[in-house]
């Protein structure tokens, strides 16, 4: 069995990731006791966009490429 999603599906899980809080971000303070939970369904979802062949760091400027500053190198 393959992890690997439709298109239609990786597109609609990227423009999710775009909404998730950033790892660095999940607190104990912020998110309660529920703060690993929340770690873990962040990992799974850059877990699941690695196997699809597509870099979690690089899926922002993917989904909004106008909100995204260009490189400079």
């Amino acid at each position: 069995m393959s992890d690997k999603m439709s298109e239609s599906a990786l597109q609609a899980l990227k423009i999710a990731f775009t909404y998730m809080p950033k790892a660095i971000e999940v607190t104990k303070y912020e998110y309660g006791d529920n703060y690993q939970n929340t770690l873990d369904h962040i990992e799974t979802v850059r877990e699941m966009l690695l196997i699809n062949d597509v870099d979690p760091e690089e899926v922002y400027g993917d989904i909004n490429p106008e909100s995204t500053p260009n490189s400079t190198y």
